[in-house]
């Protein structure tokens, strides 16, 4: 018999032939670096009391209100993605004092999200690419995403992501109040065993075709235990096992065929979740295609969530939008000092004014509807019980 492709033959002591592992391991990997452990980075910059606080109520409050007992409609807002931590913080301040407008109606969480996941190629979002320029240095990724997190912590503000890569919420997990998981990895094995274990709330948009059956079996999945591999705050491989995560919900983002926000395929959901035996919470992401991809339509699709739960509905329990300081999107030049400040290098956003406009202008619709919809749900519950 002759060789295998691709083995190389040496003999050890005894004469015997061997195959030479070197081209059995890494064929297509160029390097390896050693990445600093999460509780090195933690180290480096470690949680404040006052950022341990706003993140715990967050994390309540997004609890109450699935469970029904914050009548409050939760609105995730902010950049599609961070490149810039300045205009971050910008934005973050700006937000704070809405939200504090806002607050008897509408609990604002703002959207940090670092990983972008990508169709084919292109820039990867803050932790892998920090520097905009492929040089793909990670570890000053996380330390500046983790100082962004607590920088708006504290600031206020709780803070909404998307748990892209299983191994990033060891780094910045704690100061995470909600979770989204992607179209793209709701169908994703690993992905549904991480949100199992994840801390906060965790929200699974249906599939890109506009489907619904991924996201319910995702919700399925992840409300259960796991065990699966992972690193544990040591940065050591480990075995990870789960007890099941019973605050996920669906979030509607439209698909190919267009938007699902409308009152008739609200009720359809609704009806599927019941079928399952799941909790009828949804949240409706105004951007990507409920809004056709046109940030200045999202306003609109507030305004219709709005209209519907005036309406009577009690399902639509939280909305997202893609904003930020200035309006639609930018291609990241070559020379970075070109970029146009607070504005997105990924999906187009709504400008600051209007964000401020649509979250008023729905906080004056529902500020006098929401707290009887809670009453009514808990005296349906009372009902039931007996």
């Amino acid at each position: 018999m002759g060789t295998p492709v691709g083995y190389g033959v040496a003999s050890n002591i005894t004469g015997m032939p061997v195959m030479e592992d070197k081209q059995l391991y890494n064929v297509n990997v160029a390097s390896q670096d050693v990445l600093a452990t999460p509780e090195e980075i933690k180290r480096r910059i470690p949680l404040t009391d006052r950022a341990e606080k706003v993140v715990l109520e967050g994390r309540e409050v997004c609890q109450r209100i699935l469970d029904r007992q914050d009548h409050r409609l939760l609105v995730v807002v902010g950049p599609c993605s961070i490149h810039d931590p300045v205009a971050a913080l910008d934005y973050a301040r700006r937000l704070k004092h809405l939200a504090d407008e806002v607050s008897d109606t509408l609990y604002v969480v703002m959207r940090v999200y670092f990983e972008k996941p990508r169709t084919t190629t292109g820039w990867k979002g803050l932790i892998n690419d920090p520097h905009m320029n492929d040089s793909f240095d990670i570890e000053h990724g996380l330390q500046l995403a983790r100082n962004v997190l607590l920088d708006i912590a504290e600031i206020g503000l709780p803070a909404g992501t998307e748990a892209l890569d299983p191994i990033s919420p060891q780094y910045l997990g704690d100061l995470v109040s909600w979770s989204a998981v992607g179209a793209r990895t709701t169908e994703s094995q690993t992905h549904r065993e991480m949100a199992s274990g994840l801390s906060t709330p965790v929200g699974f948009k249906n599939g890109t075709d506009g489907g619904l059956q991924v996201a319910i079996n995702a919700l399925h999945s992840a409300s259960r235990p796991h065990s699966f591999l992972g690193i544990n705050p040591r940065g050591e491989v480990a075995i990870i096992r789960t007890m099941g995560n019973r605050y996920g919900h669906i979030v509607l983002r439209g698909g190919a065929k267009g938007p699902n926000y409308d009152s008739v395929t609200i009720a359809l959901v609704e009806q599927e979740l019941r079928k399952n035996k799941l909790p009828e919470n949804i949240i409706v992401d105004c951007s990507h295609a409920n809004s056709n991809k046109d940030p200045a339509l999202q306003p609109l699709v507030m305004q219709d969530l709005a209209g519907q739960i005036v309406e009577g509905n009690r399902s639509i329990l939280g909305a997202m939008i893609e904003s930020n300081i200035g309006h639609g999107n930018q291609p990241i030049p070559a020379d970075l000092s070109q970029l146009k400040y607070g504005v997105s290098v990924t999906d187009g956003c709504l400008d600051w004014e209007r964000t401020e406009k649509c979250l008023r202008e729905v906080r004056t619709r529902l500020k006098d509807v929401l707290p009887g919809r809670v009453a009514s749900s808990q005296g349906a519950e009372i009902v039931n019980l007996r």
